[in-house]
């Protein structure tokens, strides 16, 4: 047992190494451009923000949809989120600035007023499509671990759908929702492959730690990363260590 454990510290320790890096004598730490980077955390936390609602209002539905249809059209369903799930990040930018650019649907959104390139609109968009797979898997998951007999038992009761949903289905799935949600904000975050074709302007974290990177090197990158580090790390080990406790009290 003690050398299990040896060994399952080593595995911990080569995992974690990578935030040696933090400590790394690169010169001093500077901002390379303060009202640059302070635009760039904005940008990311705002938008992305917008996207989380946009995929929770979206996703929901459609979670509890897939929870409970038959087991083939889950299995149908399932398949359209992995494929959006699978996608190189990349290709993804690359499909969407073609599907919304001008000779798509990007010509009537244009006409709209809608622009889907290097706008607030197109980081979203792009966000969205590059999470909202995660957190509808993550959702359904969720939902499977709540009795359907106690939904069928709260109907019986009166409950109409929503009262279901809310007094039944929410209360006993919000941690499992909770690490869905945070998982697509951290994918969304952290979005550099898509974002960086669709929305290079307004940049957010992702894009000036890269042109931060090539224009100024270690030292000027270094504060963003660590205010990377810290919107994006947090929320979703802490709803996992949240959903830990509970199934050890379970």
């Amino acid at each position: 047992m003690l050398l299990k454990r040896a060994g399952a510290a080593a595995f911990a320790i080569a995992l974690l190494y990578p935030l040696a890096g933090l400590l790394v004598p690169v010169g001093p730490w500077r901002w390379s451009d303060g009202s640059a980077t302070f635009d760039a955390v904005r940008v990311s936390l705002v938008l992305t923000a917008i996207a989380m609602v946009v995929v929770v209002v979206l996703g929901t539905p459609m979670a509890q949809y897939i929870s409970r249809a038959p087991a083939r059209e889950r299995l149908l369903w399932q398949a359209v989120l992995l494929i959006s799930v699978l996608l190189p990040p990349l290709a993804l930018g690359i499909l969407l600035s073609l599907a919304f650019g001008p000779h798509a649907l990007g010509a009537y959104l244009d006409r709209a007023g809608l622009k889907m390139t290097n706008t607030p609109l197109a980081f979203v968009v792009t966000q969205v499509y590059v999470c909202i797979g995660y957190y509808v898997l993550g959702a359904v998951a969720a939902l499977d671990a709540v009795p359907r007999t106690l939904e069928i038992q709260a109907g019986l009761l009166g409950h109409d759908r929503w009262s279901v949903f809310w007094r039944v289905t929410f209360p006993l799935a919000r941690l499992g929702f909770a690490v869905a949600l945070s998982l697509a904000w951290v994918r969304a975050l952290t979005e550099f492959g898509a974002v960086v074709i669709t929305a290079y302007y307004p940049a957010g974290m992702p894009v000036a730690l890269w042109t931060g990177l090539e224009n100024f090197g270690l030292p000027a990158v270094m504060p963003l990363l660590v205010v990377f580090l810290l919107t994006a790390l947090p929320l979703p080990w802490l709803a996992h260590v949240l959903a830990q406790r509970r199934l050890m009290r379970a």
